[in-house]
Order: structure tokens, then C-alpha cells, then sequence
């Protein structure tokens, strides 16, 4: 990896570490904070749900439109909308306010994530992508590790603190972002996108035909196994263990803590030595045996062991999904990456809305359907993934539309 693009990579992992640990002081107190509300788990499902389904549905777009603007400023909106809402979010005093606040969040926070991924894309050789998703990774484990610690103790003293602190920090990278890091798609590169690029049904079809489809749908099991735990975590964990905001916080320390070592140690040596293909494999059944951990943990130190082999399992197989897609992709990086951040949206859907209504009819529910659905994922993978399937380039001659 050339210097200039490791520089670029660490401001951008730096703004990423100050969003999360804004992101991860929110955690512990969520499900506390809705509960004082009248919410329960289904309630705290749809809310998770609805922030996803705006996600789903614009991530794409912001995708597809930094491939036309650059990464730079659909970044920056993203940051600005995530920061305005938290603290939107900590002047709710209504159960409504917190839906119209977190749909908002999702139509303006999903610029970031494929905005993220297509930075990346554009800017570091292939062989080092997974590398690249892995330290980006790493630093989103690093504010989960902070995050949640600091916003347990906060929220002990005001549950709406925590969302206060969240968008001051995201104002902070806000701030870093402009300042720092250079724009990496040239305006030229955007030319040329906005000229070739018309978003046929044929070529978009073409792309989900091919390799992509598969890895779209392991995206998709990825997040619906984190979210159908980690949506209704925090309920989990107090009827299970009676634990608190600073309780869930320590936990979630536990969870930054593996993720950040994990994806920051282990994804690019394990993807070079075994490929992202046997990474994923391995890691869908692990996450299954995660999920069947936790639900057998009877005491909290076997509780924690099992959500840290839970967590490792996810920390590996979402970059390296996210690396294997961009190494693949039949279309251009910022709209393959809206479309992975879709397939993403789509598991946050699922997992917190089945989480959440499976939890209020018997709290281990969330944990059986997780590993049953990781595990059918791995039979499904050993079936659609090809280790030596070459990447395919759609090209404007090979469309018969464009050949007039």
C-alpha cells in the first residue's frame, strides 16, 4: 500500500474512530431510554427496523451519487445528519419523536457507510482491500470499546447525555474530514462515470446474476445476525442478568475490544493466507456457535466468553464480505457499495423486528433463530461461493444497448 493512500486511510479510520465512540456512548442507554418511554422489545425492534429501512433505501442513492460528486461531500453530509439527529434524539420526550428522529438519521446517516467503502475502492490496490475494510473496522471497534464505558457512566447520571455527547462527536469528524482528507475519485474519474453510467436494469441485473448476488446476500446475514442480538442486547441483558446502562456498557467494551483486535490484526494476514471466500465460510458457522453460546450461558464471566466469540465470528466475516464485493463488483465502487449497504439494511431490518418480537415471547428466541440463519447461510455459501471465480467487469460493449 503506497504511503499516501495509508495516510489517507488512517485520517479517514481517525474521523471513523471519533463518529463511533460518539456512536458507541449511545449503546448501553438505548434500551433504557425507550423503556422510560413505555417501549418494550418490539417497539425497540421497529425502532432499529425503521432506521434501516431508510438506509436501505437511500444508501444507494448516496452511493451513486458520490460516484458523480466525489467521496468527500456525500461523506460530509452523512456525519452532519447522523450529529444534528443524536441530539434531536436526546430532546425527545415522546415515543414518536424518537421514530421521526431516527428515520430522519437513517435518510442522512447512510451516506457514510457506502461513501466510506467506495473510498477505499478508489483508492487502494486490490490485493490490500481486505486490509483496508479491516482497518477501517478496527476503527469503528475502537470507539465501541471507549464509547460504551463512557456513555454507561453518563447515562447512570442522564440517560440523554449520551446522545448529546454523539453529536458533538460527530461534529468533531465533521470537522476533521473537511480539514484532512483529500478527495480520492478525480474529477475527471466523476466525468466519466456520469457519462458511461445510466443505470440500466440489464446491467444492474447482470451484476446481482453474477458473483455479487451471492456476496450480497452473505452482507445481508452478517448484519441480520449482529442486529438480531445486538438489537435487543440491552433488554437481554437486564431481564437475564438484572445488569444496567453501566453493565451493558462494560460488555459492549468486551465487543469493541475483540472487534478492534480482530479486524485489525487478523483480516488482511487470514484473507492473504486463505482468501475472503474459506474467511466467510468459517466465520458463518462460528457466528452460529456464538449465537448458541450465549444462549446456553448461565453465569456472566461463560456470558462474556460466549459474546467474544460471537463478536470475533462477525468482526472477521463483515470485511471481508465488504472486500470480496468491491474485488467483484461488475459496477462502479460507489453503487456496489450502495448496493452492499442495501443488502446490510435489509438484515437491520430483519434481525432487530424478528429479534425484538421473538424476544418478548421468550428471551432466547433471538439466539436460536440467529444461529439457524447463519448456518443455512454457510450451506448456502459452500453451494454460491467459488473460491477461483475471476471478478467480471461489465463493460459499456458487452451491453447490447449501449451498441447502436
Amino acid at each position: 500500500m503506497q504511503s499516501s493512500n495509508r495516510k489517507n486511510l488512517y485520517i479517514l479510520a481517525f474521523t471513523l474512530v471519533v463518529v463511533m465512540l460518539g456512536f458507541g456512548t449511545v449503546i448501553p442507554v438505548m434500551p433504557f431510554y425507550i423503556e422510560n418511554l413505555g417501549a418494550g422489545g418490539t417497539e425497540l425492534g421497529l425502532l432499529v427496523a425503521s432506521y434501516a429501512v431508510m438506509r436501505l433505501i437511500f444508501g444507494p442513492i448516496w452511493g451513486n451519487f458520490s460516484d458523480r460528486v466525489g467521496r468527500k461531500p456525500v461523506l460530509m453530509i452523512g456525519i452532519f445528519g447522523y450529529g444534528i439527529t443524536m441530539i434531536l434524539f436526546g430532546l425527545a420526550t415522546q415515543l414518536w419523536m424518537l421514530f421521526v428522529f431516527r428515520i430522519l438519521s437513517g435518510i442522512l446517516s447512510s451516506a457514510t457507510s457506502p461513501t466510506t467503502m467506495a473510498y477505499i475502492g478508489d483508492s487502494t490496490p486490490e490485493e490490500d482491500r481486505g486490509q483496508g475494510m479491516g482497518i477501517l473496522g478496527a476503527a469503528v471497534g475502537v470507539g465501541t470499546i471507549v464509547g460504551p464505558g463512557l456513555g454507561g457512566l453518563l447515562g447512570r447520571e442522564n440517560l440523554a447525555l449520551p446522545f448529546f455527547i454523539a453529536g458533538g462527536m460527530s461534529f468533531l469528524a465533521l470537522l476533521l474530514i473537511w480539514l484532512l482528507l483529500p478527495e480520492s475519485l478525480p474529477a475527471e474519474a466523476r466525468r466519466r462515470t456520469t457519462e458511461k453510467k445510466r443505470l440500466q436494469f440489464s446491467t444492474i441485473w447482470r451484476a446481482l446474476s453474477s458473483s455479487i448476488g451471492s456476496l450480497l446476500l452473505m452482507a445481508f446475514l452478517a448484519s441480520f445476525g449482529l442486529t438480531t442480538f445486538f438489537g435487543i442486547f440491552g433488554l437481554y441483558a437486564l431481564e437475564k442478568y438484572s445488569a444496567g446502562p453501566e453493565a451493558v456498557g462494560a460488555i459492549m467494551m468486551v465487543f469493541g475490544l475483540v472487534t478492534a483486535l480482530s479486524q485489525g490484526l487478523l483480516v488482511g494476514p487470514l484473507t492473504r493466507r486463505w482468501g475472503e471466500v474459506v474467511v466467510i465460510q468459517g466465520t458463518l458457522v462460528a457466528t452460529a456457535a456464538g449465537f448458541l453460546a450465549i444462549s446456553q450461558a448461565d453465569i456472566f464471566a461463560i456470558f462474556l466468553l460466549a459474546i467474544g466469540l460471537f463478536t470475533l465470528a462477525t468482526a472477521l466475516l463483515t470485511p471481508a464480505v465488504s472486500a470480496l464485493t468491491s474485488r467483484r463488483t461488475v459496477l462502479e465502487q460507489g453503487l456496489t457499495m450502495g448496493l452492499s449497504n442495501a443488502a446490510q439494511s435489509l438484515g437491520r431490518i430483519a434481525g432487530p423486528l424478528l429479534g425484538g418480537i421473538a424476544f418478548d415471547l421468550y428471551l432466547e428466541y433471538p439466539n436460536y433463530i440467529g444461529a439457524a440463519f447463519m448456518f443455512i447461510g454457510f450451506l448456502i455459501s459452500l453451494i454460491w461461493l467459488k473460491a477461483d471465480e475471476p471478478a467480471g467487469i461489465v463493460s459499456d460493449s458487452a451491453d447490447p444497448s449501449t451498441s447502436a
